[in-house]
């Protein structure tokens, strides 16, 4: 129960409950309208779908000062790599909620004249440069374990990592890094984690954005899973990827 507790008194967890029942609504909305239910039933639903999503705005205002700060703190990361990818990916999520809190005054009325398609289009580009730093780093991550486990198990990371040695077949070499990665996400549950919901929400943006047409269905089935996942990283701060 305490855990619970602590997780609803957090902006941040009440916006991920928002945003799994959002996407949830919207799942279910689209399983409805393919089923063959009531036209009402399926807008009662939708109009669920976007009050839910009016609230988690809401909930939002104020993170683009956040994720500034924490693009603060990653400056001064020590591994290079990590400093450029962790402070890009927070730089764009800070352009992502302002954007977000535009659209948030647009459909409350504070801003009528605003082009929300516009706005729209604007805040999904920055979200998806977002996931493209978040999806690096977790790709430097992985190889940096890789090599590590590789020379832990006496074998050179080139071997295995890099490209492998003459002799062995490449489907050989093909299975050995399968292996690798296996074993490394396996014994990594943050990066694991990580990795799945970044995967989860770079649908998001590619279909709003018109770059791989998916479906509706498809588009809250992942925004449905990596809320789960949001919601787990907070109610477990050890399954967050750190720094």
């Amino acid at each position: 129960m305490d855990p619970w507790v602590r997780f609803t008194a957090q902006s941040q967890g009440r916006e991920r409950i928002f945003r799994a029942a959002q996407y949830a609504s919207a799942l279910l909305a689209y399983s409805l309208q393919k089923s063959g239910a009531s036209p009402e039933l399926v807008i009662l639903v939708k109009q669920l779908e976007a009050h839910l999503s009016l609230g988690r705005k809401l909930f939002r205002l104020g993170n683009s000062a956040e994720s500034l700060e924490a693009a603060k703190r990653a400056i001064h990361l020590s591994d290079l790599v990590q400093r450029f990818c962790i402070t890009i990916g927070h730089l764009n999520r800070a352009m992502y909620f302002g954007c977000d809190n535009l659209l948030w005054a647009g459909k409350v009325g504070l801003a009528p004249s605003l082009d929300q398609d516009k706005w729209s289009q604007r805040s999904f580009r920055y979200f998806l440069f977002a996931l493209i730093m978040n999806l690096s780093r977790d790709a430097y991550e992985i190889s940096v374990l890789a090599e590590r486990e590789a020379r832990s198990q006496g074998k050179a990371g080139t071997e295995v990592v890099g490209g492998g040695a003459a002799g062995i077949a490449l489907g050989g070499r093909a299975r050995a890094q399968l292996c690798l990665l296996c074993r490394v996400l396996r014994s990594n549950p943050p990066l694991l984690l990580d990795v799945l919901k970044n995967c989860c929400d770079l649908f998001i943006p590619l279909d709003r954005l018109g770059l791989l047409k998916t479906s509706p269905g498809v588009v809250a089935f992942c925004g449905l899973s990596s809320s789960i996942l949001s919601i787990l990283t907070i109610c477990q701060p050890w399954l967050k990827l750190k720094p």
